[in-house]
């Protein structure tokens, strides 16, 4: 009985969400994008896009997504919204994570790359523009994905944190006690397969086109990149999200090595108290900023 009450409340808000969207204005990008996609699939073989064309929106996403927080260094405003503004990057720690994550991408994440296209042959994913979900169900898609990855690498990140198995693996991503955008995939090799997983399992439940792979990859880079940038921008959209972390939840795991492991959301850490810290830190900085408003 139960079942059958959520799959009708899914379908109820499914048709609900179809709905308002026949009321919304046409796409103007949706032709050329269907036009790209077309020529795409014309001219280039399913394992050239599932590799090469995975490993290329994987890469420029990153690096792309990695631009704002670099430029903010070099802004005395922005200065403002910087977590740790006692410690300033230096292009020592970013040439050094450069040169890591060069490594990581292209001899552990590429190689995984290299078995999408037998992962798309195995399940029969199409890849045909007739075939993609719409954009609400993407959206969707996306947010189990993220539910699933944020379970994942709570569970997997506070074992990582284990004091018999901390320094042989996850003390690597903890090098840098103020994060950097570039620094959001810079970890040891085994973490990267590890803390990966959890990517690869949503993929796994959901998957119903090729899209969604590389919609999946654009929106996990965009969050962890964010959490890692080492700044808390006003109107950030990504704060729209329901129990979004953010920046400053993930930074102070980096300041305080314990507590608030989750990825994406609050609720793994509010469920098992590893959030207390954080708390804790918050009310003091909010006394302070209290007496501080009291003695001006």
């Amino acid at each position: 009985m139960a079942t059958n009450n959520s799959v009708n409340i899914l379908n109820s808000a499914y048709l609900a969400v179809e709905y308002i969207d026949s009321f919304l204005p046409d796409n103007p990008l949706q032709q050329p994008f269907k036009n790209a996609w077309n020529y795409m699939l014309d001219n280039y073989t399913k394992f050239q896009i599932a590799t090469w064309g995975s490993l290329i929106v994987h890469e420029v996403s990153y690096f792309l997504l990695c631009v704002p927080g670099f430029v903010f260094q070099f802004i005395p405003y922005m200065q403002k919204y910087k977590i740790q503004q006692d410690k300033p990057e230096t292009w020592e720690k970013q040439w050094k994570c450069f040169k890591t994550l060069l490594f990581n991408h292209f001899f552990i994440q590429l190689p995984l790359i290299c078995g999408t296209y037998y992962f798309t042959e195995y399940f029969n994913i199409p890849y045909e523009w007739e075939e993609m979900p719409r954009w609400y169900v993407l959206v969707a898609q996306c947010f189990g994905c993220a539910v699933i990855e944020d379970a994942w690498h709570y569970f997997l990140h506070r074992l990582l944190h284990h004091k018999r198995i901390y320094k042989y693996i996850h003390k690597v991503h903890h090098e840098f006690v103020s994060p950097f955008g570039m620094q959001a995939e810079y970890a040891h090799p085994l973490e990267t397969l590890i803390l990966g997983t959890g990517f690869f399992i949503g993929i796994v439940v959901f998957c119903n086109h090729v899209i969604l792979l590389w919609a999946w990859v654009i929106c996990r880079l965009m969050e962890t990149i964010d959490v890692h940038s080492g700044y808390d921008v006003p109107l950030n959209p990504l704060h729209l999200v329901p129990f979004y972390a953010g920046a400053r939840f993930h930074d102070f795991h980096h300041m305080n090595f314990i507590g608030n492991y989750a990825s994406t959301f609050t609720w793994w850490d509010r469920i098992f108290g590893t959030d207390s810290q954080f708390i804790a830190y918050k009310e003091k900085e909010k006394k302070q900023q209290l007496i501080t408003k009291k003695k001006a």
